[in-house]
Formats: structure tokens, C-alpha cells, sequence
């Protein structure tokens, strides 16, 4: 058995994950305080104007609120370093934050299409259109400005977190962009279902918005294959057995988190090999398997099998072939 760690040299340097943590943690920070300012703006909004639209929006900027302080528990708990109960650390809280996130935002919109659809049916009269369009304005340029920071940070430094944070808050920028064009036909035509109809437009595209953050939390919290991911492996791996590097493999399985990823494969190599001459030749499969995920600091452990004979025969029981390898070929026994 051989088991290898290797990967972004940068990962392994304190004061660069230290700098990575702080700027996450930053981060989460203000966009509580944004949310919370958020809520308040809005708020006010909807008391002078009495828009069920205004509600709507207003309804989730307080789930903001309560993502960001869970997006900032988080970030904390991922820092946390792997331990005996938790030997693969703890960083898929992140797709929990995520599902956590996105269904706060499905039961925002469940409470929006029922107001939306009580004001259709009981009606009401709309004031100070003007004032709360302003404020509604202003709010939503600060969340574009905030959202499209969290998304490229995000993105730059692998964190789902931070990530599905600023596309909850652009979301938001469409949801009020959606509150403003319905509080504008209203003041314009002076149709006040018009009101109502906006806040169901708007309820729909946050329901949409929740059902890709919970579909990508439980693709995570399941340990799904990244289809590219497993793309790369397998051609790295078929690469590898053409040039004769290996005889051939089987058995590969891979996870990964945000700043990791743990491989798994069985390689058959020829029996009359040196340990030494083997050890060699994993060592160089691994480290090209390694550089597969930059970025990442990746945990390898691979089997040895010789080639010449039924592998099966070889194992105590229980440790035979099973399905589930990512590759898609016979076994060279």
C-alpha cells in the first residue's frame, strides 16, 4: 500500500492559509453588516409604501441575515484541523452552509407567493412610491457591488461559501431590480396588482436560485464525481498504462472538498518488479495524478497488484473486486 500527500505548495504555507482565512473571514463580516442594513433600508421602505413587492424583497434580506451568520460559523469551523473523529477535516460544512442557505431562501419564497397572492385577492392601496424605489435603488447597488466581490473571491481562492454568499446577493440585485420595473409599471399605470404580480415574478427566481444551492450541497455532501475531474484521472490513468508506466488499474475512487481531494486506485505493475523499481513508478503516477488539482493539496493511497495472476485470489475475503470504480474497462487479470 502506498500512500502519498502532495499538491499546492502554497497550501501547506501557514501564513498564506493564514492571510486565505482572515480574508474569508472578512468577508463574512460585512456582509452580515450589509445584510443587516439591508433589512433596515428595506424595511422602511415597505412601511411607507405599503408594496407587497418591497415585503418580498425585504423578506429575503432577513434570510441574508441569517446566511451570513451561518456563513461565517462556517468558515470558522472549516479552519478547524482534521482530528481523530474527523480524519478528513471538517470543511463539508460548506455544502451544509449551502443547503442551509438554500433552504432559507426556498422558505422565503413560499412566504412571498403567499403574500403576494393574499394582496391579489384582498387588494390595497400603495404610498410614497417614489421613496421606496430610491431606497430600493440604492440597497441594491451596494448588494451588486458586495455579491460580485464575495463571487470572484470566491472563485479565486475555492471557497463554495463565499462563493454561494455573492450569488445570494446578486440574486438579490435581480429580485429588487424585479421589485423596481413592477413599483414603476404600478406608479405608471396605476394598476395596483400589479404590485403583487411582481413580488410572484419575484418569488419564482428566488425558488430557482434555492433549488441549484441545494442541488449543488447534496451533490457535495454525496461525494458526487466531478464528471472533468474524473475525466483527467481516467486519461491521466490511460496514459500512464499506454506508455507502460503501469500494467493497469482498477478500483478508482476519488472525493474532494474545497482545498482537498483524496484518491483511491488499485495498479497492477509486473510481479517481477523491485519494490524499489514500484515504488519508483507510483510515485512518479502519483505526483502527475497530483498536479491534476491545483490548488489542492491531494491525499493519494494506492494499492499494488501484480499483473500476472487473478487478483481476486490473492485478497482475504471482503477486499475483492466491487463495482463502483470510476473506470470504465476490464481488469487485466
Amino acid at each position: 500500500m502506498n500512500r502519498h500527500d502532495a499538491g499546492d505548495p502554497a497550501l501547506q504555507v501557514p501564513g498564506l492559509n493564514a492571510r486565505r482565512d482572515n480574508v474569508m473571514m472578512a468577508a463574512a463580516g460585512i456582509s452580515f453588516f450589509v445584510a443587516v442594513l439591508m433589512v433596515a433600508g428595506k424595511g422602511l421602505a415597505w412601511w411607507w409604501t405599503g408594496s407587497v413587492a418591497i415585503l418580498s424583497d425585504a423578506a429575503e434580506s432577513i434570510v441574508n441575515v441569517l446566511a451570513a451568520m451561518m456563513a461565517t460559523f462556517s468558515l470558522w469551523y472549516a479552519r478547524k484541523r482534521p482530528d481523530a473523529e474527523h480524519p478528513y477535516g471538517h470543511e463539508k460544512i460548506a455544502f451544509f452552509s449551502a443547503g442551509f442557505e438554500g433552504a432559507l431562501i426556498g422558505m422565503a419564497a413560499v412566504a412571498i407567493y403567499w403574500s403576494a397572492g393574499w394582496r391579489l385577492l384582498r387588494g390595497g392601496a400603495l404610498t410614497h412610491l417614489d421613496a421606496g424605489m430610491a431606497i430600493v435603488a440604492a440597497l441594491s447597488m451596494v448588494n451588486l457591488a458586495l455579491g460580485a466581490a464575495l463571487v470572484i473571491a470566491g472563485r479565486r481562492m475555492g471557497t463554495l461559501v463565499l462563493r454561494a454568499n455573492g450569488l445570494h446577493l446578486l440574486t438579490d440585485v435581480w429580485t429588487s431590480a424585479g421589485v423596481l420595473a413592477g413599483i414603476g409599471l404600478v406608479r405608471w399605470t396605476g394598476l395596483a396588482w400589479l404590485d403583487p404580480l411582481a413580488a410572484l415574478v419575484v418569488a419564482t427566481n428566488i425558488m430557482v436560485t434555492a433549488f441549484h444551492l441545494l442541488r449543488e450541497a447534496f451533490r457535495g455532501l454525496l461525494d458526487r464525481a466531478d464528471p472533468e475531474s474524473t475525466r483527467r484521472l481516467l486519461e491521466c490513468l490511460d496514459r500512464a498504462q499506454a506508455t507502460g508506466e503501469i500494467d493497469g488499474y482498477h478500483q478508482l475512487r476519488f472525493r474532494e472538498t474545497e482545498t482537498m481531494a483524496w484518491i483511491e486506485l488499485h495498479v497492477f505493475l509486473s510481479g517481477a518488479s523491485t519494490l524499489a523499481r514500484a515504488h519508483d513508478r507510483v510515485t512518479r503516477l502519483e505526483s502527475a495524478v497530483a498536479k491534476l488539482f491545483p490548488g489542492k493539496r491531494v491525499h493519494i493511497t494506492t494499492h499494488l497488484e501484480p499483473s500476472e495472476t487473478c487478483h481476486d485470489g490473492l485478497h482475504p475475503r471482503g477486499h475483492e473486486a466491487e463495482s463502483g470504480g470510476l473506470e470504465q474497462k476490464d481488469d487485466p487479470a
